[in-house]
């Protein structure tokens, strides 16, 4: 289970096919979730016990058998919720998969959670006072630690996922970013969860994004676990400056695959929106930003290229938002595993990425008014 405050995801993992039904009851409010030939065993008898007690939308578990060859799983909810649920075929090192997303039914507006600080909601009006601080930002910028709960990302030597470091980086860049006068950040994610890739495109989308910064650790299955060094990628709208670059972007766009996406309602998305791009110039813009910040990160770490690369990234396809990938460095390398882990290592590469974007706005200041300064 892994519970996070845009939805809660259940996932069973079988050798075999579940067969299932899901339906809701009201008064109070319950998922109840039957699985068919399904046996009682110790697996789903623990769930009854791996609910969060700070879980925002489910109550408690329960899990008994209904009837021959029924397991049912009855879901207390805390509020009304929206299901959605699909099946997974096996992939990798993962079994048949019954995915369970359980979202609120009535999502909280993007541009509040941008407002947030410290986890409870600031109020904004002229001048601020006792009802909060009066937002002045200009510029928004949506920081997306890569990967997250059951896709963990490469994994170095001694155990380090890349979710939790680009989680860790990621929360810190925010930070320095919130501190500066004109400027504000937003996380895609803020915790130990899944979120597609669409999913996290969609949330730059929301809140009128003026730069995307996708946060990784790169694995070296091709160059060596002696390969070492930062990288700044950008979109490519038709093929990838080099092999690497090809590699690294399928195994990000593969996250979808691992992390149990829907892709039932999947169209031809990312090809108009290469198509919108090449037409803007957001590429262009992408790649300015991209060498700022693989300067000022050549001054923390050796840099694994010397200029940005290009690759056809799902999670850099917001229109019209300069994006960039930073592959901070080589988890996969002993060394630099090592210094992935350490908290001043972390905060340098924060202050690199945001030494790089400070940069990129004295030559290409945002746009004069943001969503949040008109809320005024």
């Amino acid at each position: 289970m892994w519970p996070a405050s845009d939805y809660t995801r259940l996932t069973l993992e079988s050798k075999h096919p579940i067969k299932f039904k899901l339906f809701s009851v009201k008064d109070p409010n319950r998922l109840v979730l039957d699985l068919e030939g399904v046996d009682l065993g110790p697996a789903l008898e623990e769930l009854q016990g791996k609910v969060s007690a700070d879980d925002p939308y489910i109550q408690s578990l329960r899990v008994a058998r209904n009837r021959p060859d029924v397991v049912r799983v009855v879901l207390d909810l805390k509020a009304e919720v929206k299901p959605q649920i699909f099946a997974l075929k096996p992939i990798a090192e993962y079994g048949d998969r019954l995915v369970l997303d359980v979202y609120p039914a009535h999502p909280k507006d993007p541009l509040l959670t941008l407002i947030e600080s410290d986890g409870k909601l600031a109020p904004t009006r002229p001048g601020g006072g006792a009802s909060g601080p009066a937002v002045t930002r200009l510029a928004t910028i949506v920081i997306d630690p890569g990967h997250g709960g059951e896709d963990p990302g490469a994994k170095g030597r001694h155990g380090t996922y890349e979710k939790n470091v680009t989680l860790m980086i990621g929360r810190r860049l925010k930070k320095l970013i919130d501190a500066e006068p004109d400027i504000r950040a937003m996380l895609t994610r803020n915790g130990d969860y899944y979120l597609t890739l669409a999913a996290r495109v969609e949330k730059a989308q929301q809140v009128h994004a003026d730069l995307f910064v996708s946060i990784h650790a790169d694995s070296a299955r091709i160059m060596g676990r002696h390969a070492s060094g930062s990288s700044v990628y950008a979109l490519s709208p038709r093929r990838a400056t080099s092999e690497a670059a090809r590699w690294l972007a399928k195994s990000e766009n593969d996250s979808d695959l691992i992390g149990g996406a829907n892709l039932s309602s999947k169209d031809t998305y990312l090809r108009k929106t290469l198509l919108d791009l090449s037409q803007t110039g957001t590429i262009d813009y992408s790649l300015q930003l991209g060498r700022s910040v693989l300067s000022e990160l050549g001054r923390v770490n050796p840099l694994h290229r010397g200029h940005v690369e290009q690759a056809s990234f799902a999670v850099l396809t917001a229109p019209n938002i300069p994006s960039i990938l930073v592959e901070t460095a080589f988890i996969s390398n002993p060394k630099e595993e090592k210094r992935l882990n350490d908290s001043a290592y972390q905060d340098k590469i924060a202050r690199a990425i945001f030494a790089g974007i400070k940069d990129y706005f004295a030559k290409h200041p945002p746009r004069p008014q943001s969503p949040l300064a008109a809320m005024r």
